[in-house]
């Protein structure tokens, strides 16, 4: 019997690699208006700031406080009033979303290694429709004043705050440019806050951000009994 021809050599077949990935993590950030539903998160965090600002002896809030006068019932639309923006994160893309008064802002960072959270679980976000990945990092609490000045309204930030772990990643930015770019578009004249004299950090941070520091100008406060004082005084 002939012997069988040998099979034809194998067709030059295109190799296909696997497409790269950029090295490191990708946390995932969300900006969005807060509801009463995330009180106690923001009344965690708060107390947080009241640590590191070392002024837990001034923290006289609670949860039930903070819902009712931060959204109380028919609560005036945001940016009328008092209003909080909530930085959430995960290690999944946030799906966009859509609210009549604030498209949140959505962005991805590139890191290194992932973060470590200690208190991942007790920040857990209860927003509608997040996964169980999704934490709160970080929040800023603001409300309109007025410049006769300028005779334009503005923002007053009455407390910006990040979590530790979650500091120096770009977030802080993040939450400060949503308020001013929501100013800018509202044609509002100013955005107002304080900074701790000791704050170095803080203090350069908001210079690099553009932000005039005014040494000359005093905060000048009534309240607990100087304030009540006032309250049967015949004028």
């Amino acid at each position: 019997m002939a012997a069988a021809a040998p099979p034809p050599p194998p067709s030059a077949a295109a190799i296909t690699l696997p497409e790269s990935t950029p090295s490191g993590h990708t946390l995932f950030s969300r900006i969005r208006l807060a509801t009463v539903d995330d009180v106690p998160h923001i009344h965690k965090l708060i107390h947080q700031m009241a640590v590191f600002e070392r002024l837990t002896h001034l923290f006289q809030a609670t949860a039930d406080s903070l819902a009712a006068t931060l959204f109380p019932p028919n609560a005036p639309p945001p940016f009328t009033s008092f209003t909080v923006f909530l930085l959430e994160l995960s290690n999944s893309p946030f799906f966009p979303s859509q609210n009549p008064h604030f498209t949140p802002v959505l962005k991805p960072h590139h890191l290194d290694l992932p973060i470590a959270d200690p208190e991942k679980e007790i920040f857990r976000s209860s927003a509608v429709g997040a996964t169980g990945d999704v934490t709160v990092g970080g929040f800023v609490l603001f409300f309109p004043n007025y410049s006769s000045f300028l005779a334009k309204p503005g923002f007053y930030i009455e407390d910006i705050f990040v979590r530790e772990c979650y500091r120096r990643k770009g977030l802080g930015q993040m939450l400060l440019s949503t308020l001013a770019a929501q100013a800018a578009k509202m044609g509002y004249g100013r955005v107002e806050w304080v900074v701790l004299d000791w704050n170095a950090n803080a203090i350069m941070f908001y210079e690099q951000m553009g932000a005039e520091i005014l040494p000359e100008w005093r905060i000048c406060r009534l309240t607990g009994e100087s304030l009540q004082a006032y309250a049967n005084l015949n004028i």
